[in-house]
Parts: C-alpha cells; sequence; structure tokens
C-alpha cells in the first residue's frame, strides 16, 4: 500500500541501507576519492535527515511496526522492528554520523589522506548502518550478525592510521575485547532460545526473572553488553580506542556505539518482569563505581582525547545508575522510580551522545590546529579558535550536569529517582541513599576536570611556538559543532517537549510502570519550572556578560602577561600543567589510580639538566588484567604442545570428539 510505503518503519529501514552504502562509491578506483567523499556525505546527511525524521515520528505517535524477512536459514524468520525504545536510540545513531561526516570533510579531507579515506569513508557508513541494524533486529540471528559487522567496522575505523604502533596496539585491544563481549552474546541469546523456544525476542515484561536460567540470561547480558558499553571494570579497551580514533569517528563511537551496548542491556531487561532486588543493586553499583572512577582517571590525564574518554565512561556510569533506580524500583512496586530512573537514563543517552560527539569535535578542532593532543603542550587556543573555544565550553558545561544546560535535566531525573527511593525502607532505601552522594561527587569532579582542560587549553598563552593555534576550523567543522551546541542549549531550555516521547520510551523498557498505575512523568518532574529557572538563569548571565563588557570599556586599558604568578620576567612554563593542576584530586584516588611520578635526581652545586614527570595508567589493564593473562598463559603453556601443527593430528583431534558424542547420544 502508498501508506506503508512512507512509513515510519520503511523510512527507517531506507535510511539504514542508505547509511550503510553510503561510502561504496570510495570502493571504485576510478572515481576519485574527493568526489566519492563528497557523495558519502551526501547519503550521510540524506540518511540523518530521513531516520531522524523517522525516530520522531514514531516517538510522538507511540507506533510499532514490524517487518519479516523469510529465509531458508534453520532458525525463525528475520524479524526487524521499531517501537518508541528502538526510536529513541535511533535519534543518536543517525544524528552523530551525519555531523560527523560533513565534519570530515575538512578534518580528513581525502586529498590530504589519500592513503585511507576510502578505507575509512566506507566504514564509517558501514558501521552506522549496522548501528541501525542491531536496534531494529527483533530476533537473535539479524541482531548477532548486525553487532558482529559493526564490531569489525568500528575495527577497521580505530585502526585508520595502521602504520602507528600505538594505533595498531589500540585496535588489536578493541578486537580481542569486543569478541570476548560477543562470546556473552552467544552465551546469552542460546539460553534465551532455551528459556522461550524461539529465537525471536519475547514481548516485554513475559519472562520470569525468579528462575536460575533468567539470572545466567542477566549476567551474560551485563557482560556481553557491558563490555560495548564500556562499563568499569569492562572498560579496557575504551580509552586506547578512543584516544587513536581520528576525532570525528570517536565522536561517534564515545557518543553512539557505547549506547547501542546500553540499548542491549535495557532490551534484554525489558523481556522480565518481578526482577530481584540483587539485580537493581548490582547495575547501580557498577554506575557508581564507573562514574566516580571513571572522572577520578579523566581528571589525571595529559591526553585531550583521553581525557575525554574517560568521561565517556563516566557518563555509562551515571546511565547505569538511572537503569540500577528503575529495577530497584521494579523489585519494591514504586512506580515513580521506576519512569524516574529509566527516563533519566534514556534521555542521558541522548545528552551524552550530544555534548561528548561535540566535545571531541572540538578536540579534533584543536588537534587540526596545533598538530597535537598533549595538554601540557597547548594553550591560548582560545585567542586563534574563539569559536571552537565558545561551542567546546558549550559542551564541558553540559557534560558537568550545570543548569541551564541539556546535563543538567537528565541527572536531575536521576536524583529525583533517588530521593523516591530513599522514602522507601530496606536496602533499596540504602542503595539510594548512597548513590546519591556519589552521584553528586561525579558533578563535582568532572567540574574540576573541565576547568583544568579549558584553563590549560584555551587560556592563558601557547607553551611553544610549534603547537601554538594556526587558524580556526572552517564551516564544515563549525556547523556540526553549533547545532549540536544548540541542542544542548534547547534541550536543557525546553525538556518539556521531550516529556512525552520519554513516557513512551520508558514503557517499553519497563511495562511494569503500567501495572502499578504509576504517575505519567510530567506530574513527577516539574519540566516547566526547570524552562523558567534555566531560562532566569540564563538571562541573568546575559545581563552579568553586558555589564561585564560596560565595566571593561569603561575602565582604563593596559596590557600584561597572564599567568605571570608574580614573576619579573614570566614565562609560558611557569603555567599550570595537567599534573600540576590535577596533583591534589589524583593523590586522593591514588588508591585507584596509582599514579606513577619520575622525580629528577637534583645533585651539586651546579644540577644538570633534569625533568618531572607523571603518569597515570590504565591501572585495571595493567595491574589487573595483563598480570592475570600472563600467569595464565603460563600455566597453559603444556597444553600448547597439542597445538603443532601436524594435520593428521588434528583429523586425529576431530575423530575423537565425533566418536565422543555419538557415544553420548547413544547412552
Amino acid at each position: 500500500m502508498p501508506g506503508d510505503l512512507f512509513s515510519p518503519g520503511t523510512i527507517l529501514i531506507i535510511a539504514t541501507i542508505c547509511a550503510a552504502l553510503s561510502g561504496l562509491p570510495m570502493l571504485l578506483p576510478r572515481v576519485p576519492a574527493a568526489t566519492g567523499q563528497v557523495v558519502a556525505i551526501f547519503f550521510m546527511l540524506v540518511a540523518t535527515l530521513s531516520g531522524v525524521s523517522a525516530a520522531v515520528t514514531v516517538l510522538i505517535t507511540g507506533r510499532t511496526e514490524l517487518f519479516v524477512l523469510p529465509w531458508t536459514l534453520p532458525f525463525d524468520s528475520c524479524l526487524f522492528g521499531v517501537d518508541p525504545l528502538s526510536a529513541w536510540f535511533l535519534l543518536p545513531i543517525f544524528l552523530i554520523p551525519g555531523c560527523a561526516a560533513l565534519y570530515a570533510r575538512t578534518y580528513w579531507h581525502a586529498d590530504h589522506y589519500p592513503h585511507n579515506v576510502r578505507k575509512m569513508t566506507f566504514f564509517f557508513g558501514l558501521m552506522t548502518g549496522t548501528m541501525s541494524g542491531v536496534v531494529l533486529a527483533r530476533d537473535s540471528i539479524s541482531f548477532l550478525f548486525a553487532w558482529e559487522v559493526m564490531a569489525l567496522a568500528a575495527y577497521f575505523l580505530i585502526s585508520t592510521e595502521d602504520e602507528k604502533p600505538e594505533v595498531n596496539a589500540a585496535g588489536t585491544l578493541y578486537m580481542i575485547t569486543t569478541h570476548i563481549g560477543t562470546l556473552g552474546l552467544f552465551a546469552l541469546f542460546p539460553l534465551l532460545n532455551l528459556y522461550t523456544g524461539s529465537w525471536l525476542f519475547p514481548v516485554a515484561g513475559s519472562l520470569d526473572a525468579s528462575s536460575p536460567i533468567a539470572t545466567a540470561l542477566f549476567l551474560t547480558a551485563l557482560f556481553g553488553f557491558g563490555m560495548k558499553a564500556g562499563i568499569m571494570p569492562l572498560h579496557i579497551w575504551l580509552p586506547s580506542a578512543h584516544a587513536n580514533a581520528p576525532s570525528h569517528v570517536s565522536a561517534a563511537m564515545s557518543g553512539v556505539i557505547l549506547k547501542v551496548g546500553i540499548y542491549g542491556l535495557i532490551r534484554t531487561l525489558s523481556f522480565f518482569n518481578a526482577v530481584p532486588l540483587w539485580w537493581g543493586c548490582l547495575v547501580l553499583v557498577l554506575g557508581v563505581v564507573s562514574g566516580v572512577v571513571g572522572v577520578a582517571f579523566a581528571i589525571g590525564q595529559h591526553d585531550l582525547k583521553r581525557l575525554l574518554a574517560y568521561h565517556s565512561i563516566e557518563n555509562i556510569g551515571i546511565i547505569f545508575m538511572g537503569i540500577g533506580v528503575a529495577l530497584v524500583g521494579q523489585t519494591i512496586g514504586s512506580s515513580a522510580m521506576m519512569m524516574l530512573g529509566m527516563a533519566g537514563a534514556l534521555l542521558h543517552v541522548l545528552n551524552h551522545a550530544i555534548f561528548k560527539a561535540l566535545l571531541f569535535l572540538g578536540a579534533g578542532s584543536v588537534i587540526h590546529a596545533c598538530g597535537t593532543r598533549e595538554i601540557d603542550l597547548l594553550g591560548g587556543v582560545a585567542r586563534r579558535l574563539p569559536y571552537t573555544a565558545l561551542l567546546f565550553g558549550v559542551g564541558a558545561v553540559a557534560i558537568c550536569g550545570l543548569p541551564p544546560l541539556n546535563g543538567f535535566v537528565s541527572e536531575l531525573l536521576i536524583y529525583l529517582g533517588f530521593f523516591r527511593g530513599i522514602q522507601g525502607a530496606g536496602i533499596a532505601a540504602a542503595a539510594a541513599a548512597l548513590a546519591a552522594p556519589a552521584l553528586a561527587l561525579v558533578g563535582g569532579l568532572a567540574v574540576a576536570c573541565f576547568v583544568k582542560v579549558y584553563g590549560i587549553v584555551f587560556l592563558g598563552v601557547p607553551r611553544s611556538d610549534e603547537h601554538a593555534a594556526r587558524h580556526e576550523a572552517g564551516w564544515q567543522m563549525l556547523l556540526p559543532m553549533t547545532l549540536l551546541a544548540l541542542l544542548c542549549v534547547f534541550i536543557g531550555l525546553a525538556p518539556v517537549l521531550f516529556e512525552g516521547l520519554l513516557q513512551r520510551a520508558s514503557l517499553i523498557a519497563v511495562p511494569s510502570v503500567l501495572a502499578g498505575g504509576g504517575q505519567p512523568l510530567a506530574e513527577l518532574v516539574p519540566l516547566p519550572m526547570v524552562t523558567i529557572m534555566g531560562g532566569t538563569l540564563l538571562a541573568l548571565l546575559a545581563l552579568l556578560f553586558l555589564w561585564y563588557r560596560y565595566r571593561l570599556h569603561a575602565a582604563p586599558v593596559g596590557e600584561t602577561v597572564t599567568w605571570g604568578c608574580g614573576y619579573q620576567r614570566p614565562m609560558a612554563r611557569i603555567q599550570y600543567s595537567a599534573s600540576s593542576f590535577a596533583q591534589m584530586l589524583t593523590g586522593l584516588f591514588s588508591f585507584v589510580l596509582k599514579p606513577q611520578v619520575h622525580k629528577p635526581a637534583v645533585v651539586g652545586i651546579f644540577p644538570r639538566r633534569a625533568a618531572f614527570h607523571s603518569h597515570v595508567p590504565e591501572s585495571v589493564l595493567e595491574l589487573v588484567y595483563i598480570p592475570a593473562l600472563e600467569r595464565l598463559y603460563e600455566r597453559f603453556i603444556p597444553i600448547r604442545k597439542l597445538q603443532n601443527g601436524i594435520l593428521q593430528q588434528y583429523v586425529l583431534y576431530i575423530l575423537i570428539t565425533l566418536i565422543v558424542l555419538l557415544m553420548s547420544d547413544y547412552f
């Protein structure tokens, strides 16, 4: 029917295919790389506009559409579909890659990167299409197929500059960890098939969570999807991958691909009813640990992009806190906790995608102009890059959860969920009472971290002529950043416009809210008051700025150096460094961060030239995982003798396996 041809679900499938094939012209040698890049950007923008509009339509109407694709494989039918929950995740899936693709036209221009732009452009579109495919899948087999292609495409994007050893190491670590996480999904979906008798996803709220197999499903989902989301301690691939990928790829990965893991976990949890209390407490604890420790690691970083990567871990922790609140509310029958927790988590999914993509694109603009991402080599960037400095500042305020921007609204919903939990009794009240100050601590540490970043990178004076900012970004880089910054302001000032969309998506994630006869989100949160207070605050800031400009023009004008610190001949080297600014905070968390300090040996009346160096290692990877794997490798050395390369011996192994299987069937 003509009406079905233009239904939101059909448009989403077309947008998915359009995004996945957008980079196909780059595989044709006769097509010039610059021309192919423009074509790819055009199709990606078409996919973005159509995909976002169709997802918004689904959220407004609340409709659900299913599409069946018959196949001859020995499984159930291939089923795709869209509902408000998947539509909510499709918003960042189409929005962020579209902005990143336009940004790449200048940042990663085909004329400047002829050796890898074809590969990068093709796999960027493929990753976007398969992320959408994961969210649209409604059966285990098509989900796993899209999931694996997405993982492989992300690997090739991380390894874009594979001539660099550190990039190869980051890509290898990502490949290993993503397939370990996929092993968890290979256990999850057969267990789900064993429980339901079908490869199709069960109806929301249809499974009993009290059985042992339900516990196995929860743990395997938490492991497999938590690895992709980057929750601690499964985050070890994330800092190096996001730091070494091109900045627009980092924006898409941090802003979107992590959220695909969040989607998988929420979708799996939606299958169950009457979840045990320890499910919610475990998710809540993981969120608190990731939030606090993630931001602590971020404070100690010297690499601008690695610092932003650790903030992704922090914000994934905040999302887990919201999910944990919703699960605890489901256990104790609090519809308010369910709605506030899940709505806060879902809104933070979108908010984090927006402001984290803005920050990574801003970091890319700094790297593009200065040629380094080392914080201690930067300084005074705002003078040459005023628009980038302004837009990065918007993202910094948003990620710190400060009003009147979008990060404040989603964290407010989670706070209100905690306060509802505190009003109860027992373990649920204790968990909420402990998590609320942890979220406040995360916000305070985030403010300290971005004061450090903004002050050292954008303020002060350049620390070296080699890495002084040369030029402002072009319009193709500034336009996507401006759009994302405006969205940060728009969601922060008008959250009431998202109330109905959030409620429809949350009811799919926790359908038991309806069974409890809970209040709608509009009655639980004074969103109009948030708009009024945010608008008032913004107006006061504008008046303060105008008053400051007036006083500045009326005052006598003089020039002096910044960061003088009372010295007669100040120099750039006496400015605060990343280490000196963060020394006190990294010292407070030294029991987790394990900072490494290399102090110079100053001896003699006329000591030699010396240098001080400090480093915060990836302690979970370097001090836990690698030593454990080395010991495991040593223990299994005798077994490795079985893998000797003799073909006849491998055939013998297969024969023995077949005999054992036949005998097991006989008995």
